[in-house]
C-alpha cells in the first residue's frame, strides 16, 4: 500500500450498522460487540493520549462509518469550513505545534487537578460523607469514576470530532484534563495504607470495587454518548448547528493565544493564593502548589505514552502492552509512597505542604485511571482476551509492591 495514503485507525466504537457488526463478530468468533478493528488484534496500540508534535494533520472521520476516527498522515484535501476553501489548508510550524500541545496539556492538567479536589471535597466526610481516607470507598473514587465516564465521551466517540476543531484541544481534554482528573497513584496509596494497618479485607475490596466501578463508568460513558450521537445523526442537529467544523491555522493561532493567557492566569492565581495561605490558613495550600507543578506530571506522561505500542527488545515483543502508561502509573505510585513516608519523618508544616502538593499535583497528573481503563477495554476486545487481565494485574501488582517496599522503609 502506498505510504502516502496509509491511514491508521485510532479508535473504533461499536458500529451502528448491525449487519456489519454481526459479520465482524462471526469472523472473530465472538458474540461480544467490538470496539476495535481486526487489524489491531495482534499489534494493538493505544493512541488515546498520543499526539505527535511533528504532525499537525487533522484526524478525519471515516466516510464509511461515523463512529470511526481515522488519522491520514498525508491527506492534503481537507475541508476547513468557512475560513478557507478545500485544498488551501495551511499548517502551523512544528515549533508552534509543540508550544500549542504543551500549553493545552498544562492548562487542562491544572483544570483536572482543581476538578479532582472539588469532587474529593464534595463526596468527602465534610459534605456528602460518602468517601473516607480509611474506607474502601476512598476519596479518589468519585474523580476516577467521573473521569472514566467522560473518557467514553471525549476520548472515544467525540475525540475525532474535537480533533477537527483542534488536535491539541482533543489531546488537552483527554491526556491533560481527564488524565489529571483521575489518579492511579492516590488509589494505590490508600490501598497500601489499608494493608499496612492489616486491613486486608478492605484492601481486597478496595482494589476490586475501585476497578469495577471505574470500568462500569467507562462503559456507561461509551453507551450514553453513542445514544447521544445517534440522536444527533437522526435529527441532523450537528449539521444544523454547525458542529465540528474542521480547524485551520487561524483558529489554531487563536487557541494558542487563549491557552497562554489561561495558563498565565491559572499559574498566577495559584502562586498568589499559595503565598497568601502560607502566612495564614494553610489547609488547602497544597492544592495551589499542586496546580503549579501538576503540568510537569502531564508532560512526562504525555511523552511516556509514545512508548505505547513499541514493544520490547529488537524483536519488538508485547507490542500490545502500553508500557508508557504502565511506567507513568508505577513511577507516580513510587513517588507518592516516598513522600508519604517522608511526611512521617519530617515534622514541618512547610514541608508537609510541599510533599502533599507533589503527591496531589505531580503524582496525580503523572498517573491516570481513565486511560488505564480505556486501554484495558481496548485489550479486552483483542483476540487474546487474557491480555487485559495481564495488563491490569501487572500495573496493580508492580505499583502496590514497589509502593509498599518504599512505604515500609523505617524512619
Amino acid at each position: 500500500m502506498d505510504s502516502t495514503k496509509e491511514a491508521h485507525i485510532i479508535y473504533q466504537t461499536m458500529s451502528t450498522d448491525h449487519s456489519n457488526t454481526a459479520d465482524e463478530q462471526k469472523s472473530s468468533g465472538s458474540s461480544r460487540p467490538r470496539y476495535f478493528s481486526d487489524d489491531l488484534r495482534e499489534d494493538l496500540v493505544f493512541p488515546i493520549q498520543q499526539h505527535s508534535v511533528t504532525n499537525s494533520q487533522v484526524p478525519n472521520a471515516s466516510h464509511d462509518s461515523s463512529d470511526t476516527i481515522v488519522r491520514d498522515e498525508k491527506q492534503n484535501d481537507v475541508d476547513v469550513g468557512p475560513f478557507c476553501t478545500q485544498g488551501c489548508k495551511k499548517e502551523l510550524s512544528w515549533f508552534l505545534v509543540y508550544i500549542s500541545s504543551t500549553i493545552h496539556l498544562a492548562v487542562f492538567g491544572i483544570l483536572g487537578v482543581l476538578t479532582r479536589y472539588l469532587l474529593e471535597k464534595l463526596f468527602g466526610p465534610e459534605v456528602v460523607g460518602v468517601t473516607s481516607d480509611h474506607s474502601v470507598i476512598y476519596v479518589d473514587l468519585p474523580p476516577n469514576m467521573v473521569g472514566s465516564f467522560l473518557m467514553g465521551w471525549l476520548g472515544v466517540v467525540f475525540k475525532g470530532d474535537i480533533s477537527k476543531l483542534s488536535p491539541d484541544l482533543a489531546v488537552g481534554l483527554t491526556t491533560g484534563y481527564l488524565g489529571s482528573l483521575t489518579t492511579f497513584s492516590g488509589w494505590n496509596q490508600k490501598m497500601i495504607e489499608l494493608s499496612v494497618d492489616d486491613q486486608w479485607t478492605s484492601f481486597v475490596v478496595g482494589f476490586s470495587l475501585g476497578f469495577i466501578l471505574v470500568f462500569c463508568s467507562f462503559l456507561f460513558g461509551v453507551g450514553t454518548v453513542k445514544g447521544f450521537r445517534w440522536v444527533l445523526n437522526k435529527t441532523n442537529l450537528a449539521s444544523k448547528c454547525g458542529f465540528f467544523k474542521v480547524h485551520n491555522v487561524v483558529i489554531q493561532s487563536i487557541l494558542i493565544v487563549v491557552m497562554i493567557m489561561m495558563l498565565g492566569l491559572l499559574w498566577g492565581m495559584s502562586v498568589f493564593l499559595l503565598t497568601k495561605d502560607l502566612n495564614g490558613d494553610n489547609k488547602i495550600s497544597y492544592v495551589w502548589f499542586g496546580c503549579i507543578i501538576g503540568p510537569i506530571g502531564v508532560w512526562i506522561r504525555f511523552y511516556l505514552t509514545k512508548l505505547n505500542g513499541k514493544g520490547l527488545g529488537r524483536t519488538v515483543i508485547m507490542k500490545w502492552m502500553p508500557f508508557g502508561t504502565l511506567i507513568a502509573n508505577v513511577s507516580a505510585c513510587c513517588i507518592m509512597a516516598a513522600f508519604a513516608i517522608m511526611k512521617k519523618a519530617v515534622n514541618d508544616n512547610h514541608f508537609d505542604i510541599v510533599a502533599t502538593g507533589i503527591q496531589f499535583g505531580l503524582c496525580g497528573c503523572l498517573s491516570t485511571v481513565s486511560t488505564f481503563i480505556a486501554e484495558f477495554e481496548a485489550i479486552r476486545e483483542s483476540v487474546n482476551t487474557w491480555r487485559e487481565c495481564l495488563y491490569a494485574l501487572t500495573t496493580i501488582i508492580i505499583s502496590f509492591t514497589f509502593g509498599t517496599l518504599i512505604y515500609s522503609v523505617p524512619v
